[in-house]
C-alpha cells in the first residue's frame, strides 16, 4: 500500500478494577482510534481466566454488537488498536496477543517498534522456539516466558533488558495489569484514575472520554504495577537519554491530548506562528489542510495577520476503502476526502498550510484542487522540516528512495507540486515552537540522527533498508 501521510503503529488503553473494564476500553479505544485503523481487540480478566475478542477494522465496526461485551467479563481489560508497521495486516497479527504459558496467562499490547527484533526472533528459533505471528511483540511474550526468574516483574525486566527500540507496553495477568515504556520514551503513555480505578492509555484524550483524572505520565524507562494492593512503581531498566518522537506533536497525537507535558494543540498553533516568521507570504488568505493542518494555520494566521479561513472541507464520513467510477476520475481519491470552497478561493492569493510532505502526491493534487477553484496564487507552507529519513520506532513511513525530500531540492519540490512557493520549518523552529527544555527530542526522520544503533549482523528488512540507505 502507497502512503500519503506517515502512519502510527498503535493506540494501547488499560483499565484495572472497574466494573465495566471491557466497556471502557471500548470508549478508550475509540478516543484512540486516529493511532490506527487497521484491527482492534480488547482481552479482560475476570480474576480467574482472561477472554478475548479481535477483529480488522475500526472499533466501531469490530465491537458494534453488545452481545460481545457479554463475553469479555471482568473488572480488568486492555485494548489495542493497530496500523501494521512490523508484521503484515491480518488476523493473526491483530493485538492484545494473548498466550497461555507454565505461569498461568498473560496478555500484552504495544505500540512502537524494536530495531533488535529479527536477532532475537533467529536465537529463541534456534532454540526451539515457535512464533504464530510475524510481529515483534511475541518477542518479549517468548523472552518473558524463557526467563529463569521467580516474579512477573523480574521476568519483564529480564525480558525487556534484552530487547531495543521503542514500546509502550500494557500487560494483562488473571490478576493484575502493568505497563512498561522503554528507556528512550519514544511513544506516549500516561496513567489515570478513575474512582478506585487505575488507567493507562497512550493519549490523555482517552481518559478525557471516559471522565478519568490524569495523574500524570509513565515516565521513560518505568514499569507500573497495579493489583489488589495498589499502585508500584519501578525503574529496573538502565537510564539513558530520553528523546520522545517529536513528530507526536506534529501530526501522530490528537489536539486535544497532553503528551509529554505538553498540550498538542497549543504546540500546533506555535508551529504555525514559527511558521509565519520563517515564510511570511503575501497573500489574502490562510487555509488549512485538515484536520491535523487546522491549528498550525490558526498560529500562521494570528502571527502574520492574514485571514484564517477554513477554505478546504474534509468529507469526515470516508470509510477505509471507497468503490472508484469506472470512468476515471482526475485526483479522485483526494477529493472524496476534501472539497475546496470556491466562493472562498476564487482570485486569491492563497497560503495552504500542512503538517508535512511525504512522497508529493497528496499535496500536488491539492495544489491543484484549490488552483482549479479560481485561486490566483498558492503557496504551499509546511508547518515541519522536511521528512527525509524513515522511521524505525513505531511509525510507517515510506523507504527513503520513496521520500521526495530525501532525493530532490526545494525548488524541484515546488515545482512537482506546481506550488508558486514552498516552505518548511527549520528544525531550529521546530524545537523552538515545541519549547524543548531540558528534553531532547528524537527527531531522526528529519534529520536522520538516529539515537539508538542498529544492528550490525543478522539484521531484519528495515534493517538492511536502512544500512543500504546510509551508505548512499
Amino acid at each position: 500500500m502507497k502512503l500519503n501521510r506517515p502512519h502510527e503503529e498503535c493506540g494501547i488503553f488499560g483499565i484495572y478494577n472497574h466494573q465495566e473494564a471491557s466497556n471502557l476500553t471500548y470508549l478508550g479505544l475509540y478516543a484512540l482510534q486516529h493511532r490506527g485503523q487497521e484491527a482492534c481487540g480488547i482481552v479482560s480478566s475476570d480474576g480467574h481466566d482472561l477472554h478475548a475478542h479481535k477483529g480488522m477494522g475500526l472499533v466501531a465496526d469490530v465491537f458494534g454488537n453488545q452481545e460481545i461485551f457479554k463475553k469479555l467479563p471482568g473488572r480488568s481489560a486492555i485494548g489495542h488498536v493497530r496500523y501494521s508497521t512490523t508484521g503484515s495486516s491480518v488476523l493473526k497479527n491483530v493485538q492484545p496477543i494473548m498466550v497461555n504459558y507454565s505461569r498461568g496467562s498473560i496478555a500484552v499490547s504495544h505500540n512502537g517498534n524494536l530495531v533488535n527484533a529479527q536477532r532475537i526472533k533467529d536465537e529463541l528459533e534456534a532454540w526451539g522456539s515457535i512464533f504464530q505471528t510475524t510481529m515483534d511483540t511475541e518477542i518479549i511474550i517468548h523472552l518473558l516466558a524463557t526467563s529463569k526468574a521467580n516474579s512477573l516483574l523480574d521476568r519483564l525486566t529480564d525480558a525487556l533488558s534484552q530487547v531495543t527500540g521503542a514500546y509502550s507496553l500494557l500487560f494483562l495477568t488473571e490478576s493484575r495489569m502493568i505497563a512498561a515504556r522503554d528507556p528512550q520514551g519514544f511513544r506516549p503513555l500516561c496513567l489515570g484514575r478513575l474512582g478506585s480505578a487505575y488507567v493507562v492509555a497512550s493519549e490523555s484524550c482517552a481518559l478525557d472520554l471516559i471522565e478519568a483524572t490524569f495523574i500524570r505520565e509513565i515516565e521513560p524507562g518505568e514499569i507500573v504495577e497495579i493489583t489488589a494492593s495498589g499502585m508500584t512503581s519501578y525503574f529496573p531498566l538502565k537510564k539513558t537519554t530520553p528523546c520522545p518522537c517529536i513528530f507526536e506533536f506534529v501530526y501522530f497525537a490528537r489536539p486535544d491530548s497532553c503528551i509529554f507535558g505538553k498540550n498538542v494543540y497549543s504546540v500546533r498553533k506555535e508551529l504555525g506562528r514559527q511558521l509565519a516568521r520563517e515564510h511570511r507570504v503575501e497573500a489574502d488568505i490562510v487555509i488549512p489542510v485538515p484536520d491535523s493542518g487546522v491549528p498550525a494555520a490558526m498560529g500562521y494566521a494570528e502571527e502574520s495577520g492574514i485571514n484564517f479561513e477554513l477554505g478546504l472541507i474534509r468529507n469526515h464520513y470516508v470509510g477505509r476503502t471507497f468503490i472508484e467510477p469506472q470512468q476515471s476520475i482526475r485526483h479522485f481519491g483526494v477529493k472524496i476526502k476534501l472539497n475546496p470552497v470556491r466562493e472562498l478561493l476564487e482570485g486569491k492569493r492563497v497560503v495552504v498550510i500542512d503538517d508535512s510532505i511525504v512522497r508529493g502526491t497528496t499535496s500536488r493534487k491539492i495544489v491543484k484542487m484549490v488552483r482549479n477553484a479560481g485561486a490566483r496564487e498558492v503557496h504551499m507552507v509546511i508547518s515541519s522540516p522536511p521528512t527525509s529519513y524513515p522511521c524505525y520506532y513505531g511509525i510507517d513511513t515510506p523507504n527513503r528512495k520513496e521520500l521526495i525530500s530525501a532525493s530532490h531540492t526545494l525548488e524541484e519540490i515546488r515545482r512537482y507540486i506546481t506550488a508558486d512557493s514552498l516552505g518548511y520549518l527549520s528544525e531550529e523552529g521546530l524545537l523552538k515552537a515545541v519549547g524543548t527544555g531540558n528534553t531532547g527530542y528524537c527527531k531522526a526522520c528529519f534529520s536522520g540522527a538516529y539515537p539508538i544503533g542498529f544492528p550490525s549482523t543478522k539484521p531484519d528488512n528495515q534493517m538492511e533498508l536502512f544500512d543500504k540507505e546510509a551508505a548512499q
